[in-house]
């Protein structure tokens, strides 16, 4: 609209909008529909989409509400990935909350310590002194009273209100500025009735906390540990991370857990989902991008991957990431000082081969319909594999968004919020400036 041109560069998923990503969706979801030609039904998955129970699973849900009293309710582990990082958040704002009280009182106390030690120092001098009476200065009193609340204005933090008409009309006029997600020149736009209300800021990185401590604590750790998530663990110990984390400990991985026990809770929490991380209604595409080209194969998975709820790609980048990195530590080195260093043997393929089945399969069959299938589920986890592997070593392309499909993102907005589009392009201007 100002009549200057913006050069689009190819940026992080994660950078982009929430607006911006929920947009990238439609427009991979429509690219794959005219250019893909995978043989099969593509859907766009939904986030925390409620599955049909199994008769045994209804059971076991009867079992645990009558014992929810007794027992705790799991954060973690066998629930929507969504809910997972809803709980994290939930817990983390409460601590955040704990700390700001803690603070609170801290300075309550701090503020309160003049005033104990006048009194003292008082005391003191009264008992030292027959004159005590004429000792005291005509506006002190003999018992100091208890210092009235500091005003709104001088409290430390954020400002806690029932009502913004509680404010004056100053500070009610910088709330309102506070609390706004859209630039001015958009607020038009944000007033429209609209299916869902979505930021033009990035929004948080959506992983697990349990993931990524995980992933940080084997980066930091095991990278050099030959058979890394081949090699068996202690039960007990990664049953007791596992309730820690369940009932929302902030639990710190540090040098003393085992390297083994952390690897095999990261694999049980992706096993443990109830709908994969690359999800159900994707597994099909997935499979079938095997059967492009070579050169065809990368672009559609990217597009595959755009089509995954925000909280989905985000954990799948974190540990994509990871596991690059445990595979880049497979081979013997050697050091500065010509010292050789043993490489964990973990190849991308058998990084694929292990956390493959976790990542990408379907509901599973009944006992008859395995037998039936077995030499077909053989070459599908072969597909799987493979699939899983080549996102291992291409992971930094996959989720880099290119200059055309970011042409189409703000083409197809352009169409309902001209000024949104304005704002956007006027941020990358500057971003890449």
């Amino acid at each position: 609209m100002s009549g200057r041109s913006v050069r689009l560069k190819s940026v992080p998923v994660q950078s982009l909008s929430e607006l911006e990503r929920a947009r990238l969706q439609e427009v991979a979801f429509y690219q794959l529909q005219q250019d893909c030609d995978l043989g099969c039904q593509i859907t766009i998955p939904k986030d925390g989409q409620k599955r049909k129970k199994s008769l045994r699973k209804k059971l076991d849900s009867l079992g645990k509400e009558k014992n929810r009293d007794k027992e705790f309710i799991p954060q973690a582990f066998g629930m929507p990935l969504s809910q997972v990082i809803a709980n994290d958040r939930a817990y983390k704002l409460k601590q955040d909350s704990q700390r700001e009280e803690q603070k609170d009182v801290s300075d309550f106390v701090a503020f309160l310590l003049p005033f104990g030690t006048k009194r003292q120092n008082k005391e003191l001098s009264s008992s030292n002194s027959s004159l005590s009476s004429t000792s005291e200065t005509p506006n002190e009193s003999t018992s100091p009273n208890t210092p009235e609340p500091a005003p709104r204005a001088r409290r430390r933090g954020a400002m806690s209100v029932d009502s913004i008409t509680d404010l004056d009309d100053n500070q009610s006029r910088l709330l309102e500025a506070l609390q706004l997600s859209l630039p001015a020149e958009a607020q038009s736009k944000k007033e429209k009735a609209r299916d869902k209300k979505l930021s033009l800021n990035p929004i948080y990185r959506q992983v697990p906390r349990l993931v990524d401590s995980c992933c940080q604590h084997l980066e930091k750790h095991g990278l050099q540990t030959v058979g890394i998530f081949r090699v068996g663990s202690s039960k007990k110990r990664v049953r007791q991370l596992r309730e820690e984390f369940d009932r929302g400990i902030d639990v710190v991985l540090d040098e003393e857990h085992s390297i083994h026990d952390v690897a095999a809770l990261l694999k049980e929490f992706l096993r443990d989902m109830p709908d994969p991380l690359l999800t159900r209604e994707l597994y099909t595409p997935f499979i079938n991008t095997l059967l492009l080209e070579p050169d065809e194969q990368l672009s559609t998975l990217q597009l595959l991957i755009y089509l995954l709820p925000p909280c989905n790609c985000d954990t799948l980048h974190r540990l994509l990431q990871f596991l690059s990195t445990v595979a880049g530590h497979a081979e013997d080195t050697k050091d500065k000082d010509g010292q050789e260093i043993t490489g964990n043997k973990m190849t991308s393929l058998n990084l694929a081969t292990i956390f493959g089945p976790n990542l990408l399969h379907k509901q599973k069959s009944t006992d008859k319909e395995f037998s039936v299938q077995s030499s077909a589920r053989a070459e599908e986890s072969t597909a799987i594999i493979a699939v899983v592997q080549k996102m291992i070593e291409n992971y930094e392309a996959l989720f880099m968004v290119s200059p055309d499909l970011q042409n189409e993102v703000l083409i197809s907005l352009l169409e309902t919020d001209p000024d949104v589009v304005d704002y956007l392009l006027r941020r990358k201007a500057s971003q890449s400036s």
